[in-house]
């Protein structure tokens, strides 16, 4: 299985380990934490995003909850651990237990650079390779495209 190395696990290993002491190791798929109330994960935003913005998908969805979640590499839980990280060739979208834990993980992540745009309990994420290529006008598209889809909750 292809694995993709977030910008998060690049250019924020440290801070990563500091802020949530998370493991960098991509493991199999993991589920959202079953404390998250039902509706919109991460995984179901990637394809409402796609819809949203006229495609069939943003390319090669994978699963690495375990880069940013303790509790999904099978460790300790931490108050900063994510929900969920779908990373694809356009975007990686982190899902948060509240936007206070999704506003902390960016601040602490812009430090290192990288575009980081927090909707709600959701960041979006444009750090990986494949997602440089992502024009700023698609960027705004689909982060506008998440706010709608958050407001519809």
């Amino acid at each position: 299985m292809r694995t993709r190395t977030t910008a998060a696990a690049i250019t924020g290993t440290a801070l990563l380990l500091a802020l949530v002491g998370c493991s960098t190791t991509p493991e199999p798929a993991a589920k959202a934490s079953s404390s998250q109330p039902a509706g919109l994960t991460a995984e179901t935003a990637a394809d409402k995003l796609a819809d949203a913005t006229g495609v069939t998908t943003l390319g090669d969805p994978q699963d690495n909850t375990s880069g940013c979640s303790n509790e999904a590499a099978g460790k300790e839980p931490h108050a900063n651990d994510c929900t969920q990280l779908i990373t694809t060739d356009t975007v990686s979208v982190y899902e948060f237990k509240s936007s206070a834990v999704a506003a902390t993980w960016v601040k602490g992540m812009t430090k290192n650079g990288g575009d980081w745009r927090p909707v709600d309990r959701f960041v979006l994420a444009f750090g990986a390779r494949d997602q440089a290529l992502t024009s700023d006008e698609r960027r705004d598209e689909l982060e506008q495209a998440l706010g709608d889809l958050v407001a519809k909750q």
